[in-house]
């Protein structure tokens, strides 16, 4: 069978659903069969998404491997899935990540693991629906299937203290957000279909269709508050503190990696293309919540006490250069915010995979209960050492890059912006080297951290992808953005087309209205005679 004629998306996507259904008929007796057979799924899940970067076309800005089904055919609805530059490494680090956080709970979790695997596997499929959706409808269906096992992993398996209040903050700002983005998505679905007689959720096709203004702004705003509270952005970050403090390990990196990033990608797929004048006008006041975000989020993180919480306040900081990028509406910047995207997935995700080992050891996150570790924990040391480096923007890493193509971006149309951002990399250095300093070295002054043991060989097969991929991002980020080049110009060359179809037509909506007035005018002055 010819790989190429597989439907890859589909299996990317449903993989882990098949799995998850699979476990339900496994016995609770056999913990290591369900452990394996979801090691297994997440692994050829992976394959599958490998399979689908080898036969990208990276010269393309068309979507690729895309299928195409009739779902509901009254209402429009329909089964379409595609991928093109700007979501193709998306899908390869959820795919990445997969097997790791099955390994990295593999010792963990210790109750109800059936329970948990099957969250995990259907989390994954949320995900991964989310980044390959090209049908309004449909992208909705999987952001809202990621809510309820997310809800689970932090509701059942997180700290015993605070897990249901956290859980259940959690649900209820994403559900807000997502109800207004529900009756903005209905409200395009009609105002389209009245206009040009044709219902649909296709989104390729509703991005041809000209929003008028009066309407942009609103829709856009619904648009806004559900992927800003995703990402999230200041001032609607402050579930996710609480969110990471309390959920388990493996919800923590699932979380901060890969769910933090469907907001940032929602802007880019969806809010702006579809609302691109509400999107441009909003630029400045939306760059100023990013560069708070930047500055507070360095702030608050550099006097907290709690290393797992200074991580979670370090993810504030590092998405608004994601959103400050991103709305630079340049190469530079659209690229620097992409790739950002991968690079917080990767390095956040491996920090809070480094607290969660720690933890396990020691069970305690506080800062004070630490110092020396270096001396029993060499190889711990090290793995450690190079994601905080990688964290800050240390150049030979991944961090870096992103960081740097954003400010270059951002400095071309708001060299204040990139200046004041800028501190937010210094900030980073100071909060992140000065909690890595107090845990790492120093005296090995408390008894109980005299016995620690260093990592084991399965703590090492789950870091070690990790560093590989920060490091290569790093020395040769050409591999990762020149296949998403030629989307992010087509994704700026559509906003400034339909930007100016929508002005043309409010234009020519105001020179019919100017006609008719003539002519009016004309009528009466004849009458007049």
């Amino acid at each position: 069978m010819d790989l190429a004629s597989l439907p890859l998306l589909s299996l990317v996507v449903f993989i882990p659903l098949v799995a998850a259904v699979i476990l339900l008929f496994v016995g609770r007796a056999y913990e290591t069969l369900m452990r394996t057979i979801a090691l297994v799924s997440m692994l050829l899940d992976l394959a599958a998404s490998a399979a689908a970067y080898y036969f990208f076309d990276a010269s393309s800005a068309a979507m690729q491997l895309t299928e195409y089904h009739v779902w509901v055919p009254t209402w429009g609805i329909s089964y379409k899935l595609g991928i093109d530059g700007i979501s193709l490494f998306l899908v390869l680090l959820t795919g990445l990540l997969g097997p790791i956080v099955i390994l990295a709970s593999w010792e963990d979790i210790k109750y109800r693991v059936k329970e948990f695997l099957i969250s995990l596997l259907a989390l994954q499929t949320g995900m991964m629906g989310v980044f390959v959706s090209l049908d309004l409808f449909l992208f909705y269906v999987f952001w809202e299937v990621m809510l309820i096992p997310m809800y689970l992993l932090i509701g059942v398996w997180g700290n015993p203290a605070r897990k249901l209040y956290a859980a259940i903050k959690f649900v209820l700002y994403t559900v807000v957000g997502s109800l207004l983005m529900l009756v903005a998505i209905l409200a395009l679905y009609l105002m389209a279909g009245s206009a040009s007689g044709e219902y649909t959720f296709d989104l390729l096709k509703l991005y041809d269709f000209p929003v008028p203004i009066y309407a942009q702004l609103w829709m856009f705003l619904a648009f806004f508050l559900a992927f800003a509270i995703k990402v999230p952005m200041f001032p609607f970050h402050t579930w996710l503190p609480d969110a990471h403090t309390e959920a388990p390990t493996v919800g923590s990196v699932v979380l901060a990696a890969v769910l933090l990033k469907m907001g940032t990608y929602g802007f880019i797929r969806f809010a702006i293309p579809l609302f691109p004048n509400a999107a441009i006008d909003s630029t400045w006041w939306i760059m100023v919540l990013a560069l708070i975000g930047i500055i507070y989020g360095a702030w608050v993180a550099m006097v907290q006490v709690d290393v797992k919480r200074l991580v979670a306040f370090s993810s504030v900081s590092h998405l608004g250069f994601v959103m400050l990028g991103m709305f630079a509406f340049n190469v530079r910047g659209v690229e620097g915010s992409i790739l950002q995207m991968i690079n917080h997935g990767l390095s956040t995700g491996a920090l809070f995979l480094i607290v969660g080992i720690i933890y396990e050891r020691r069970h305690t996150r506080l800062i004070e209960d630490y110092g020396g570790i270096s001396k029993v924990m060499p190889i711990f040391a090290v793995f450690f050492m190079i994601f905080t480096l990688s964290s800050i923007g240390l150049p030979g890493l991944n961090g870096f890059v992103g960081e740097f193509l954003i400010l270059l971006g951002t400095f071309e149309v708001y060299p204040w912006f990139a200046v004041l951002a800028a501190t937010g990399v210094i900030f980073a250095a100071v909060y992140m080297l000065w909690m890595f300093q107090r845990v790492m070295f120093g005296e090995l002054t408390n008894p109980k951290n005299v016995g620690l043991k260093d990592l084991s060989y399965r703590e090492i097969v789950v870091l070690a992808p990790l560093v590989v991929f920060v490091v290569w991002i790093g020395v040769y980020p050409d591999t990762f953005l020149k296949p998403m080049e030629p989307s992010v110009k087509q994704f700026l060359k559509q906003v400034e087309v339909k930007k100016a179809a929508v002005l043309d037509q409010e234009n020519g909506k105001k020179l019919s209205a100017l006609d008719l007035a003539a002519q009016s005018h004309s009528r009466r002055a004849v009458n007049d005679r």
